[in-house]
């Protein structure tokens, strides 16, 4: 089952702009991904991008979280509507979650690269910091299949010097209780776990 709903999240604030410091603009964190990262089949707040902001608010950091994740997505895609989304909100991060739905429609391993890629150098022509985030297809796609995606996230990274989290759902996707009925979207219980694997990441950016 692929990553696909129709209903699209589009640019959501995470949070309440008033919690943050009076007189203070707080710079803007953009999310690009998929239904990963857009809640699916759950509230918007149970989402991790919501958490994440809970979390960034808490710490007393100036960050708004948006989240431009749309279900469905895919590399192409996304690097089809980053550019848009760098000039509305003019990001000083971007957390990329995207790469899922390529690899369940068993998209080229070079289209995916060179898409992520574009999107990466297009942020950094923007002056936006990057945290790059690797997801893992299931079992069943095989060894050498899903080596060979998780490669390419490494070479991205290394490549243009990002951070990355190597695994989206590391201590998630391994427990069934964890997982949707579909087995590819964590339940609302997960997503504490999810936004700390990112908050890993991301924390050294802010």
């Amino acid at each position: 089952m692929l990553l696909t709903v129709s209903f699209v999240f589009g640019s959501l604030l995470a949070a309440n702009t008033t919690l943050y410091a009076a007189g203070k603009t707080p710079e803007n964190i953009l999310v690009l991904g998929d239904s990963l990262s857009g809640a699916y089949g759950l509230d918007t707040a149970e989402g991790w991008v919501a958490l994440l902001q809970q979390k960034i608010t808490h710490r007393n950091h100036d960050y708004r979280v948006i989240n431009a994740s749309v279900s469905g997505d895919t590399t192409r895609t996304g690097l089809g509507r980053i550019q848009s989304a760098l000039q509305v909100h003019s990001p000083s991060i971007v957390i990329i979650t995207l790469g899922g739905n390529d690899g369940l429609r068993g998209l080229p391993f070079s289209e995916i690269e060179n898409s992520l890629a574009d999107i990466i150098q297009r942020c950094k022509a923007n002056d936006a910091k990057v945290l790059l985030v690797g997801v893992r297809l299931p079992p069943n796609y095989g060894a050498a299949y899903n080596q060979k995606f998780a490669d390419l996230y490494l070479r991205l990274a290394d490549r243009f010097q990002v951070p990355l989290v190597t695994k989206m759902l590391d201590k998630v996707a391994e427990n069934r209780s964890l997982m949707q009925a579909d087995g590819m979207h964590p339940k609302a219980a997960a997503q504490p776990q999810v936004m700390e694997n990112i908050w890993a990441g991301l924390k050294p950016l802010l």
